[in-house]
């Protein structure tokens, strides 16, 4: 498979494009904004590694390109930025997945692998659905069945983050620090009591059930019972 490194940090990129080569992939290393938004949109790639903080042309707006020509090809953003802002319009603009620098070799083998299993992402939409749940990105609005649900801000986040990742189970650490920007205390009930409001708005009063329990590891939302 080949993928598309674009990092102008000399030792970062030569890191992970060497790190990629080592593990079996075809790599195409950019060093700045300007050279990544080119190849991003005139050659083939399966993945795109894109940092955010180029000094030409940002990530952000290499990926709003590449959406608005129509590319699903699937986006790890590698970004020093870690707050809640900037990762949720990362995904926004439509972004997959995002790694927080620095990291492991590893952990990104792992991102990378499980984006490329997923599969090329549908055309961009400013709407995502799942059964018949239908989340309105840009006015932050939800229904089901053509019924309107009122969500908070951080109910939304939370929403979004389980339909961009439908089928995965999401450990309440990842939830607490995407959504609410904090390391997960197992003292506290927070996720617990986020989920369960949110289940009763989203789930309660229709069929099927999306907002699933997998004991011992997490939440997910998926159309099929986790059993």
């Amino acid at each position: 498979m080949k993928l598309l490194v674009v990092e102008d940090e000399i030792k970062t990129g030569e890191y992970v494009r060497q790190g990629l080569v080592e593990s079996g992939f075809i790599v195409d290393l950019a060093r700045t904004g300007l050279d990544g938004h080119h190849l991003a949109l005139t050659e083939d790639y399966d993945l795109i590694i894109l940092d955010v903080m180029l000094p030409d042309v940002d990530g952000w707006r290499i990926v709003q390109a590449l959406r608005e020509a129509k590319s699903a090809t699937p986006v790890l953003f590698l970004t020093a930025r870690d707050s809640v802002e900037d990762r949720v319009k990362g995904l926004e603009l439509g972004a997959d997945d995002y790694l927080i620098k620095p990291f492991a070799f590893s952990e990104l083998l792992a991102r990378v692998r499980t984006l490329l299993r997923r599969g090329a992402a549908p055309a961009l939409s400013d709407q995502l659905q799942v059964a018949d749940l239908v989340l309105d990105i840009p006015r932050r609005r939800a229904r089901r069945q053509e019924v309107r649900i009122n969500l908070t801000n951080k109910e939304f986040a939370l929403l979004e983050l389980l339909v961009r990742r439908q089928g995965e189970v999401l450990p309440r650490s990842l939830i607490a620090s995407q959504v609410w920007d904090m390391n997960f205390d197992s003292d506290t009930n927070v996720i617990d009591v986020a989920i369960r409001r949110l289940r009763a708005k989203i789930d309660d009063a229709f069929e099927p059930k999306l907002i699933h329990t997998v004991r011992g590891m997490g939440y997910m939302l998926d159309v099929s019972s986790v059993g």
